[in-house]
């Protein structure tokens, strides 16, 4: 069964013990090992709370949102209840109005087109580029060319479905890597487009933009963006969190009155509001963790180069997803594609092996949006990858020994799926 990360694996070994009775099972995502590295300071944070009563507001949240503002590189941070809050919180100080139109992409958690939904506007997808997996600046352009028509008070794009006023368009990071925000931002302008960036599975990449000639953290190129500590990602709280970072004072104050049931001050409602605070005690177990994050970003990424070299010809049908050369991922997943997936999935599982499918049904596809009446082959890239994508396992303290296994198991199934073919053939 799997959870909210998709996997197959867990914390725990599997019972898979080698001759001296070490286990070789290796999760899919470890949790643990942090935790108990920084359990010191994770229970002083917790007596801190209960010796104040501090557990809605007050400095512990001020202080970790400074920190994070810091570290993205904005001047405002607003903490929130979850990454699904930040980015219907963003969309709806940003001004999105009910029966507008926001574009995104079908190759995302359903917590993106949610918050586009729940903030009163209608999500419009476009396909993904097939080696990066993210947002295809062209197919953007090609929406709002051919399926949309001008606004003469506006000058931004009207569906020709649906009669839509386009008003933002909102780019999801994968897997931590960046979008290619300098083409999507040049489209939006040329649009009169907001970007609200879905930076929720990277926290600490960062983008080069040619237009200003720099590194941009992610979180600092759109009008705002969305960040989620759900306990799994790259910053995770120990329980649900998120944040918005923005460089926008007034989207910053009316996020804050957001959270909080649309108060300005105690029982002074400007607006209807909800309830999304960010809880104390994970704002203190978050200002925790941060100052460790560069540290383990770098990790991720060492251990992603060396899945790189030793996937190298490993075998017929597997291929990495691409880092581009404007970005630099925090490798929130190590993602690969490959023939018979879910019975490489399962050979794995076998030998103690986590995995997971980060997304199995494309977005269209899904259920909740039958009423759009979508169908297969409206976003073929994003299907195809659907189909073949696995995530292999992936965090700071994954030992080499540990990748080496798992690569050894990848290399053994493609060379038995090789033979099968051959003697088939």
């Amino acid at each position: 069964m799997t959870g909210k990360n998709g996997s197959n694996g867990s914390n725990g070994n599997n019972g898979h013990k080698s001759a001296d009775g070490r286990s070789k099972a290796v999760p899919f995502l470890d949790l643990i090992t942090p935790h108990l590295l920084l359990e010191d300071e994770i229970v002083s944070v917790l007596r801190s709370a209960l010796s104040k009563a501090g557990f809605i507001g007050g400095p512990m949240v001020e202080d970790f949102e400074k920190a994070f503002a810091r570290y993205c590189d904005t001047q405002y941070c607003v903490g929130v209840a979850s990454g699904t809050d930040a980015l219907r919180f963003a969309l709806t100080a940003a001004g999105i109005n009910a029966g507008d139109a926001v574009v995104t992409v079908p190759n995302t958690f359903i917590a993106t087109t949610e918050a586009i939904s729940q903030a009163g506007a209608e999500p419009e997808f476009v396909d993904v580029d097939q080696n990066t997996h993210n947002m295809d600046p062209e197919k953007l352009r090609e929406f709002l060319e051919t399926k949309c028509d001008i606004d003469d008070a506006s000058g931004r794009p009207v569906t020709r479905k649906g009669k839509r006023l386009v008003t933002a368009v909102v780019p999801v990071h994968l897997f931590g890597q960046p979008a290619d925000m300098d083409s999507i931002s040049e489209i939006a302008e040329q649009y009169h487009l907001m970007v609200i960036e879905d930076a929720c599975q990277a926290h600490g990449a960062r983008y080069f933009s040619k237009r200003e000639g720099c590194w941009k953290t992610i979180g600092s190129i759109g009008r705002a963006a969305a960040f989620s500590f759900y306990p799994g990602k790259n910053l995770g709280a120990c329980g649900e969190a998120g944040a918005i970072a923005t460089n926008d004072e007034g989207l910053a104050r009316t996020v804050r009155m957001l959270r909080d049931h649309g108060q300005s001050r105690k029982y002074h409602h400007e607006m209807e509001g909800y309830n999304g605070r960010l809880d104390s005690i994970q704002a203190g177990i978050l200002g925790t963790k941060l100052p460790h994050l560069d540290r383990w970003n770098q990790e991720r990424r060492e251990r992603a180069g060396l899945y790189d070299a030793l996937l190298v010809n490993v075998g017929e049908g597997l291929s990495v997803c691409v880092e581009a050369p404007w970005a630099k991922s925090v490798y929130h997943l190590y993602v690969v594609r490959v023939h018979d997936r879910d019975q490489l999935m399962a050979s794995l599982a076998e030998d103690g092996i986590g995995t997971g499918i980060h997304y199995p049904i494309p977005l269209h596809l899904q259920r909740a949006y039958r009423h759009r009446g979508y169908k297969e082959g409206d976003f073929p890239i994003t299907e195809h990858l659907a189909k073949e994508i696995v995530s292999l396992p992936m965090y700071p303290h994954l030992a080499a020994e540990q990748q080496y296994r798992v690569v050894e198991k990848i290399r053994e199934f493609l060379s038995s799926r090789a033979d099968l073919i051959q003697s088939a053939a």
